[in-house]
């Protein structure tokens, strides 16, 4: 069975401030800390907020199940001007904006079945932390002061640039086509501004104001994991200037390292563009879910690496549906023998039997040795393509059992099954996939696609029963061309000893 200590001892993630795969090394033997930038809640997500959760909730289920003890962390931005704009467009106070934002990403994280983080901070709660960070960088000689707003310095940090690989100096040209007067260094960025009429606002000793975007996380995240920790995540649109000024602000306040390991996600992109809201280019995850299954989505992206970008297309998600109903359909034939055979042993003792298949036997080795790569695969940089391509080739062995004449008589293959159960069950925990019963996975998407396709399913059954008795009374003209038209449509039938069944594709 897998090693779970040598899988812990040989992980590697892509680093972004090294630009390089690194052996991953935690701060505390089996103990992580992960912070996850969370979304300005402004308005419903969409399909590039569910990548980036996605690929940390694959991250987390994954470190969890090979025995780290992890603590994830996840902000909300819940105080900016996109909310505070969309606040005075609809004349209602801020807090209504994000609060009303804010249960429609969780509800649309849930319905894509993600974990919920450990902690969900909220800028507005934080306040306090926020200050003090400030003060502690102003004190440490990397913030000023000017007309009520508080500004980092960033050319008292020098190694400011080291997490983008971006020159300071080429940096400066730049910033001064957007200059604030107030700044002394154009690309100086704000730790605090000062209210303005009709904003929220909080005291603080350097007057009435709000925190600038950049601090918030630096607070958040050394409240719940220390002032040094072991992985910061986000989408690589982040990484300058957000993630770089998070560096730069921390590190100059706690005058100690910040985080370890940076990891960066890839976009979704709709012809080559970034999927989002300002290019209004975007699919939000309610639309996209009226139309295909959840699990699906989640399935796509899995798909392509997560540092990759992703491209986005409807018909991308229904071909990831499809392989989803061909897995489902393996996993009901497999549960649905399974029940009708009992027993137990263990696997060593299955493949002494001398008397055992060589076919079979080998197929066995193949899915102990598949248990293996597939956790082999998530501690490389988190490869969930090898991952998935790996379950593929999984279930087609699984069907190879399925189908072998002799498998009723196998003594002991209620130890192959409980590996084949149990392997089910670790792509469920990590990658969060096929946790759903089969029969009712299939029969949403079906009924989904039968809605396209303007009939009910009071009415395709009827037709079902018209052709069922056509060929009760032998008239094979009459059924055929039934079962022709509704091909036509899509709809193809199968008879089957319990019954005919349909599917859609």
């Amino acid at each position: 069975m897998v090693d779970f200590n040598n899988i812990r001892e040989n992980i590697f993630i892509f680093n972004t401030i090294s630009k390089k795969k690194e052996k991953f090394v935690p701060l505390e033997k089996d103990k992580i800390g992960m912070y996850v930038c969370g979304p300005t809640v402004y308005d419903d997500p969409h399909i590039g907020h569910g990548r980036a959760a996605i690929v940390f909730d694959v991250i987390y289920r994954f470190f969890k199940y090979i025995g780290f003890s992890i603590t994830n962390v996840r902000n909300y931005t819940d105080i900016d001007d996109k909310i505070i704009n969309r606040a005075n467009d609809e004349g209602v106070d801020f807090l209504t904006i994000s609060e009303k934002y804010i249960k429609s990403y969780e509800e649309n994280m849930a319905i894509l079945n993600n974990l919920e983080p450990d902690y969900k901070p909220k800028v507005t709660e934080h306040i306090k932390e926020i200050i003090d960070l400030i003060q502690n960088i102003i004190d440490n000689g990397h913030g000023y002061v000017v007309n009520n707003n508080v500004y980092f310095d960033v050319k008292s940090f020098k190694e400011y640039g080291k997490l983008s690989g971006r020159n300071i100096e080429e940096l400066e040209q730049v910033s001064r086509i957007d200059n604030d007067s107030d700044k002394r260094n154009p690309l100086d960025f704000a730790l605090w501004k000062k209210s303005k009429e009709n904003e929220p606002f909080w005291t603080s000793p350097w007057g009435e104001g709000r925190p600038g975007w950049h601090i918030e996380c630096s607070a958040m995240s050394t409240k719940y994991l220390g002032k040094t920790f072991d992985i910061h995540g986000g989408g690589r649109d982040l990484i300058f200037p957000h993630h770089e000024n998070e560096i730069a602000q921390s590190e100059a306040g706690f005058k100690q390292k910040f985080v370890n390991y940076w990891v960066h996600n890839g976009h979704v992109e709709i012809n080559k563009e970034k999927m989002s809201k300002s290019l209004k280019n975007f699919v939000s995850i309610g639309d996209a879910v009226k139309l295909i299954e959840p699990e699906a989505i989640r399935f796509f992206i899995l798909q392509t690496h997560y540092r990759s970008p992703i491209n986005y297309t409807f018909e991308n998600l229904k071909i990831s549906e499809n392989n989803l109903l061909a897995l489902y359909e393996t996993k009901e034939n497999f549960y649905n023998l399974k029940k009708e055979l009992s027993g137990s042993g263990d696997i060593a003792t299955f493949l002494d039997n001398k008397n055992l298949s060589s076919e079979l036997k080998k197929i066995v080795k193949e899915l102990l040795v598949s248990n293996d790569n597939f956790f082999q695969y998530l501690s490389d940089d988190f490869h969930t393509p090898k991952a998935v391509a790996l379950i593929f080739d999984y279930f087609t062995e699984i069907n190879k059992i399925l189908v072998f004449k002799k498998i009723r008589k196998v003594s002991n293959i209620s130890a192959v099954f409980e590996l084949i159960d149990e392997f089910i069950k670790v792509i469920n925990n990590t990658l969060g996939i096929l946790h759903d019963e089969p029969k009712e996975f299939t029969s949403r998407v079906n009924l989904k696609r039968l809605k396209e396709l303007n009939i009910t399913e009071e009415e395709l059954n009827l037709i079902i029963k018209e052709r069922i008795d056509a060929r009760k009374d032998k008239n094979w003209e009459k059924s055929d061309k039934i079962r022709d038209d509704l091909a036509d449509k899509g709809i193809f039938l199968e008879d089957t000893p319990t019954g005919t069944k349909w599917r859609i594709q």
